[in-house]
């Protein structure tokens, strides 16, 4: 039968399953897994995804067994399914994602093991989680501020990670709604004055970019960006609540053909408009810690006006907005089918946690031991994000110090790194980073790494960089490779 037809005989077997069974909204429940399943669609997601967003909730609600669905749609479709129940039960039992409690440790192994083989598991989940978003009105208060909160902590992230930003957004969006309601009336009312009044300037400087576009014969789509109320509200907390250091709160963003034409549009931006010094990221030499990519560059126009233009080819527009969905879609395949033939390297270097999570859970399948903490950091990094001066967000594991910070900027930069302002206040380098710190490194030209470092270090990144520089130094330095392991104490 062709999947096409499957998708139907899925939406059957589902109005069937869940019939009589009503949401909180007081529609039929069925409403819920076709809402998943336009979404999946949206994403482009393949068939079987789509078989499994619609059935997602039929063996935990329903009398439909796993195994009557292995039976009607095939191993691959239940195994999505299967993952789905499992990561619910997983999550529901968790305290926080900070520590296990004892009794789901089992649940968290075959959530492990059901995400490590195919990911897809974690993009259903992320579906299902944006459309009870969309209904959450449907709940009580407190029910609505625990959903949201959840789901700021937790789902935002993980859609961050996977690089689909364009779910991260919403889920930001409707969950800070629910959570400081006020704080984001105020903020959107903010926005929107800013809008009006800089409308006609925005206007004025797309026209005059895409007229030399077109001048030069360069094929481009335009659409405009409006900073999100949740990005708006991190960035002004930053800023001392002075939204006129917030430079990008509007954005042009020019679509083209290919990379080479990235760079030339970028030339052609600067000789209409002069460049904020400072303000001109590549991030496609240079992509983000999520492997996002594009060229942004801030200008002041003749009338005064300070503008954002972003700068991209089509794929890497997909990217930023789809992620891992956008991944499925170009490389026309399962990312189980590029693990067992050999063609990871098609993924995006930022995903290969997808591999490493798979590698982890095939030991596991082969019945070999593997240490659950590290199981649970792989999926669940515990990750704090600090900022550099200029505004870039750079993502550390937790507990990182400063030097951390410096070697995720550039190995030169920790090797010669003599101090650390952070906050505005110059601290020591053994000092912890927190969410939303401001850090500045401070360098020297001749200064050189020591031993004693590598108790000022965190991460596997710094360590393993820090550790070359010294080797190179000192020929016959030896040092473990890996942090030490604390002792558990003896009773």
């Amino acid at each position: 039968m062709p999947k096409n037809s499957k998708i139907q005989e899925a939406v059957k077997l589902a109005t069937e399953a869940h019939d009589g069974q009503l949401r909180k909204t007081g529609e039929p429940y069925i409403v819920h897994p076709l809402a998943v399943k336009k979404i999946l669609e949206e994403w482009n997601m393949d068939d079987d995804t789509i078989i499994a967003g619609i059935l997602h909730d039929t063996v935990e609600d329903t009398d439909v067994t796993l195994k009557d669905i292995e039976e009607q749609f095939g191993h691959d479709v239940a195994f999505l399914v299967d993952g789905v129940t499992k990561l619910g039960k997983a999550r529901s039992g968790m305290k926080n994602l900070d520590s296990y409690l004892p009794e789901t440790s089992d649940n968290l192994l075959k959530l492990l093991i059901a995400t490590g083989q195919d990911v897809r598991v974690l993009i259903i989940k992320l579906a299902d989680r944006l459309h009870n978003l969309r209904t959450l009105s449907a709940l009580p208060p407190d029910k609505q501020k625990k959903i949201a909160r959840e789901s700021l902590d937790v789902f935002a992230p993980l859609a961050d990670r996977l690089q689909m930003g364009r779910v991260r957004v919403e889920i930001e969006e409707t969950s800070f709604r629910y959570l400081d309601p006020k704080r984001y009336e105020e903020l959107k009312k903010l926005t929107e004055e800013r809008l009006k009044r800089a409308d006609k300037k925005l206007k004025n400087a797309q026209q005059a970019v895409e007229n030399l576009l077109k001048r030069e014969h360069i094929k481009y789509k335009c659409d405009g960006r409006v900073k999100s109320i949740y990005s708006l509200h991190k960035k002004l907390a930053k800023y001392d609540q002075n939204i006129d250091r917030v430079y990008d709160l509007i954005a042009l963003r020019f679509i083209v053909e290919d990379v080479t034409t990235c760079y030339l549009t970028l030339g052609l931006i600067h000789s209409l408009f002069r460049p904020m010094e400072g303000r001109v990221k590549d991030y496609i030499a240079m992509p983000k810690q999520n492997g996002y990519q594009s060229i942004h560059t801030t200008v002041i126009t003749p009338d005064k006006q300070v503008v954002e233009f972003q700068i991209r080819t089509q794929e890497m527009h997909d990217y930023a907005e789809r992620g891992l969905a956008a991944t499925f879609f170009y490389n026309e395949q399962k990312l189980t089918s590029a693990y067992t033939e050999g063609r990871i390297s098609k993924l995006p270097s930022h995903l290969l946690w997808i591999k490493e999570l798979q590698e982890t859970a095939a030991k596991l399948a082969s019945g070999e031991k593997v240490d659950t903490k590290k199981l649970k950091l792989t999926l669940f990094a515990d990750k704090i994000f600090v900022y550099t001066p200029k505004g870039d967000i750079i993502d550390l594991p937790k507990d990182s110090m400063p030097l951390d910070f410096a070697y995720r900027l550039h190995s030169e930069i920790g090797a010669t790194c003599t101090g650390a302002i952070v906050n505005g206040k110059m601290v020591s380098l053994n000092t912890k980073l927190h969410n939303g710190d401001i850090v500045e490194i401070v360098t020297t030209k001749n200064s050189k790494p020591n031993p004693g470092w590598l108790d000022k270090v965190g991460s596997k990144h710094a360590r393993h960089k820090l550790l070359s520089q010294l080797h190179s130094l000192f020929p016959n330095f030896a040092a473990n490779p890996d942090p030490p392991e604390k002792k558990e104490k003896k009773k």
